[in-house]
């Protein structure tokens, strides 16, 4: 979930149009979220009506205490290279990413690229489900590239950030501006690249970017959530030149590797956890790193902050906290049935109804498949959210697993359709 959808749960649409519409990320760096506002004004706005709000959202985000630093355009445009190093996090080293079995090719992929960018390995492409460590793993090479060149021009950007730019950029005319910004890049970056498959006009843009910086032996690195044969939605062009650079997946980590992630963690941040009570968490969370690290990270605020005594109950505490704060645990039943409806164009109640024409009973059928994945609820419990038995939500979730085999384009349009649902949560 992104920064300015959890400012929408605190603050009005108005607000954040008037102040925010043209906000800008352009640095992460010790804790710090550097944001560049058009003007004086609203940089004094922001900061004297909606720091608080910017902060508490960006605690959600991470987790930990991150601040939001706001410059002015021209502040941002007067700094040298080094005055604000994008991604130079400490938390994001190669030294603090836990490897295992289920990582170790990317971690080795992605240390090479690091020391020796577009040597061998350009593009890099590491895909995996998310929470596995991706983003940690773009933000270790950004670092020691950035120890070994200081002044390297690091772009990092989503790929859903990448189309929001783009669009901006054609809005105002200032397409020059963004190709500048993109294809004079010593090192491009890019979380969620899945995000542009199927937007003509940003693939487009990224494919003339991506020839322009390969051409001139730029290192690229992407992350994503499928390998590209499973982007069907992508021109080919640019999916071959995904596939002509070097493929690295992360898998769900195995015990021992969650074990040593509990570990490292406490250890990080100086916490004294008890080996009952680390191989419990690594027992509980089984598929998702972020989820682990947050859990560590809630039990030392409960003991710093509150003076509670670390024990099972305090654990099961915290990662019932961790899990429902996660956008994935807070998906309902509800929210998936009117994203359902949205993508086909009907109403929700029209997916509710008895009708059995296709047009409705395709959606149906994926809106109660959605929902034992996102929700696992029973199959009588997910019935009676449409008035249905068990057996048949039973017979659609079989109907919808047999078209997803059979048909990759229809596999990937529900993938697609889960990741949207679930950053509405």
């Amino acid at each position: 979930m992104n920064l300015l959808k959890l400012l929408e749960k605190k603050l009005s649409q108005t607000t954040i149009n008037t102040w925010f519409s043209e906000a800008e990320a352009i640095a992460f760096e010790n804790n710090n979220l550097y944001i560049a506002v058009p003007n004086t004004f609203n940089k004094q706005m922001i900061e004297s009506r909606y720091l608080s709000d910017l902060n508490e959202c960006l605690l959600d985000m991470f987790s930990s205490d991150v601040h939001a630093v706001i410059y002015t355009t021209e502040e941002a445009s007067a700094m040298t290279s080094g005055d604000i190093k994008t991604d130079d996090d400490n938390e994001f080293t190669f030294e603090r990413f836990v490897v295992g079995p289920s990582n170790r090719f990317a971690h080795a992929a992605a240390m090479a690229v690091s020391e020796k960018p577009a040597y061998r390995y350009n593009p890099l492409y590491i895909y995996g489900d998310s929470g596995l460590g991706k983003t940690h793993l773009l933000r270790a090479i950004a670092n020691v590239i950035r120890k070994n060149k200081p002044n390297a021009k690091i772009v990092y950007i989503t790929g859903e950030d990448f189309t929001i730019e783009l669009i901006a950029a054609l809005r105002i005319g200032k397409m020059e501006e963004f190709r500048v910004k993109y294809r004079q890049a010593d090192l491009l970056l890019i979380d969620d690249i899945q995000f542009i498959a199927g937007k003509k006009q940003t693939e487009e843009e990224f494919f003339y970017t991506f020839n322009e910086l390969y051409n001139n032996h730029i290192q690229i690195v992407m992350t994503a959530d499928r390998p590209p044969k499973e982007m069907y939605n992508l021109e080919n062009r640019i999916r071959s030149r995904f596939e002509a650079g070097l493929l690295a997946d992360i898998q769900v980590p195995d015990y021992e590797t969650r074990m040593a992630i509990v570990k490292n963690k406490a250890e990080l941040l100086g916490l004294d956890l008890p080996d009952s009570l680390s191989q419990y968490i690594a027992t509980s969370i089984k598929a998702n790193i972020r989820q682990i690290e947050g859990t560590v990270r809630k039990l030392m605020a409960k003991k710093n902050l509150l003076r509670q005594k670390i024990d099972i109950d305090l654990v099961n505490e915290a990662i019932k906290e961790v899990l429902h704060d996660d956008p994935e645990i807070m998906v309902t039943p509800t929210l998936i049935i009117n994203e359902v409806a949205k993508f086909y164009g009907i109403e929700p109640d029209t997916i509710r109804s008895v009708s059995r024409k296709k047009e409705t009973l395709i959606p149906r059928q994926v809106a109660m498949y959605i929902i034992r994945e996102k929700t696992g609820l029973s199959l009588p419990e997910i019935g009676r959210e449409f008035g249905k038995d068990h057996t048949t939500v039973m017979n659609a979730i079989n109907k919808v697993e047999t078209m997803m085999k059979k048909e990759p384009e229809f596999k990937t349009l529900i993938k697609d359709l889960s990741t949207n649902i679930s950053s509405k949560g």
